[in-house]
């Protein structure tokens, strides 16, 4: 499998990771009765189930961004290049660091990782470019 794939597999499998983080905050905060419910009535969210909740918005949202690029790299076949292999790369170890720092709560050093990111999406996103026609 081409690593910008398995960049995308990984990323998945981090959002995976996060799901079941934020379920289990969310039943420790509310109660696992609760939350098994249709949950209509939540009390608030404790801090920890507020965060893991941004984190695992967060990191969809750029998963969003990252995946159809990725997957139009490989219909294309402009995988396996430097900016396509170096910029799913930078996005999956990124999100790693920034779910870590996230859910830890470290302060001002997380958009730093959140912008490693996106750099990462915009190398792929510039490979792809020179094969876009809009007519």
């Amino acid at each position: 499998m081409p690593i910008e794939l398995t960049m995308l597999c990984a990323s998945v499998a981090l959002l995976f990771v996060l799901v079941i983080i934020q379920a289990t905050a969310g039943a420790q905060a509310q109660g696992a009765l609760v939350m098994a419910n249709a949950r209509d009535n939540l009390g608030p969210p404790s801090i920890w189930q507020a965060r893991t909740k941004r984190c695992v918005d967060n990191h969809r949202e750029g998963l969003i961004l990252f995946a159809p690029l990725i997957l139009v790299a490989f219909a294309t076949n402009t995988i396996g290049g430097e900016f396509t292999v170096l910029g799913s790369q930078l996005f999956f170890y990124s999100r790693v660091a920034h779910a870590v720092i996230y859910l830890a709560g470290w302060p001002y050093i997380r958009p730093v990782f959140w912008t490693i990111g996106m750099v990462g999406i915009v190398m792929v996103f510039v490979a792809l470019a020179p094969l876009m026609k809009f007519s």
